[in-house]
């Protein structure tokens, strides 16, 4: 494992030799394998897969991913109206914004992009949001599309336990239901589908390295609440979708899952697409699932440029932390060389950082690279103007991202 690893990291460091440090890049080989390994997962399900563009980022790979995927993949789930406006103007189509907004500029891009004719839906959880968009619809005098997110957290002590992420109000079927009943009365706005993300199963790791004993009660226990979680959204989701069917509305779509539970969501029977975003670049926080296995992809280098002691060396920037709950799992992820670690009291900085280096571990001397993986997916890509795209072992070309074609959606 350590010959290729090593063998690996002289590859990489060959390609970069002659470029310019920080960089980025994607390791097509691998990105085409997941885009495969992911459409497998539904071959026998008869779901489609749609992509979260919010972990790619960049126009030219998630075109990859269709253009690779075939079949297997259909539409978009963005993550704001403006995102959906920009991917549409650029040829995508069949886009689900699954965060609500009501912001007057929102809606304007939502009228303005369906008056050409684009085929844009946007979720929504609550009747002030449904209100704010038929009084919009009702103005303009058109139609627009949105779907209702449902909450598919886990709640096995009631409200005195909640797992999974605070989205939705809508948790019970009545709660769906009577807002379904309510949106019927709206004029200018019609339900096209419906929507609920598990992510305490789709985003959860279950399948630690198994040499601590530590790892192996913690997948255990993981894996014991995934299930029952899983069994138990099952049913709700279908009770959901049977009685919106039962009062006439028809579901273009039923959305569920992420990366982490394509399996367990392609088998609930209630739903007709899953989502994958992240299994693409599979950053440092999906490395470890049980059901399912992605290859990073998605990498960033930093060159050395000092070295303050023997087993030290410092790297010029590397701050680039993921979002989310303050911890050391959202710090950039030492790839290759394998085993660097950082110092406690310095982290990733935002303009150096300063690595460990484990024992037997190869000499690094100043201009050499250090290769990481971000802990989230897209998120790297609002670092990078562009990111450099390698195959068979060459660099064949550059991937623009959002922020180089001048964009920050969030």
């Amino acid at each position: 494992m350590k010959k290729e690893s090593e063998a690996l990291y002289d590859r990489y460091k060959a390609l970069f030799k002659d470029e310019r440090f920080p960089l980025a890049f994607v390791d097509l080989d691998c990105f085409d394998r997941n885009v495969a390994y992911v459409a497998r997962t539904q071959e026998k399900t008869g779901k489609t897969i749609r992509v979260a563009s919010k972990s790619i980022r960049s126009p030219d790979l998630i075109k990859r991913v269709f253009d690779q995927g075939k079949d297997a993949y259909k539409g978009i789930l963005a993550f704001t109206m403006e995102e959906a406006g920009f991917l549409s103007d650029n040829g995508f189509d069949d886009i689900v914004v699954a965060y609500p907004s009501v912001q007057k500029s929102d809606l304007a891009l939502f009228v303005e992009n369906v008056r050409k004719g684009a085929n844009i839906c946007l979720m929504a959880d609550s009747l002030d949001h449904l209100s704010v968009i038929s009084k919009k619809a009702e103005k303009e005098g058109l139609f627009l599309n949105v779907g209702l997110d449902m909450d598919m957290s886990f709640r096995p002590l009631g409200n005195l336990l909640h797992l999974g992420v605070r989205r939705s109000p809508l948790h019970t079927p009545k709660e769906v239901l009577d807002l379904a009943k309510a949106t019927m009365d709206l004029p200018g706005i019609r339900i096209k589908g419906l929507m609920g993300y598990e992510a305490q199963i789709a985003s959860a790791n279950d399948d630690f390295p198994s040499h601590r004993l530590s790892n192996r009660v913690k997948n255990r226990i993981f894996r014991a609440v995934k299930k029952a979680s899983v069994n138990e959204l099952t049913r709700r989701r279908g009770r959901i979708v049977r009685a919106l069917r039962d009062l006439g509305i028809s579901l273009e779509f039923v959305n569920g899952g992420g990366s982490g539970s394509l399996v367990s969501t392609g088998q609930d029977e209630s739903v007709t697409e899953v989502t994958a975003g992240s299994a693409f670049f599979a950053p440092g926080l999906f490395r470890y699932f049980h059901e399912v296995s992605f290859e990073p992809s998605a990498f960033f280098a930093l060159q050395v440029t000092r070295i303050p002691k023997n087993g030290i060396v410092t790297c010029q920037g590397g701050g680039y932390t993921g979002s989310g709950e303050v911890n050391k799992n959202r710090l950039p992820w030492p790839f290759l060389p394998e085993g660097l670690s950082y110092l406690p009291m310095e982290g990733a900085g935002e303009v150096q950082t300063p690595l460990k280096l484990p024992k037997n571990c190869r000499p690094l001397a100043i201009g050499d690279p250090v290769f990481f993986q971000h802990a989230k997916a897209g998120e790297l890509c609002e670092r990078f103007n562009h990111l450099y795209l390698v195959k068979d072992n060459r660099i064949i070309g550059t991937a623009a991202t959002y922020r180089g074609l001048g964009h920050a959606f969030l």
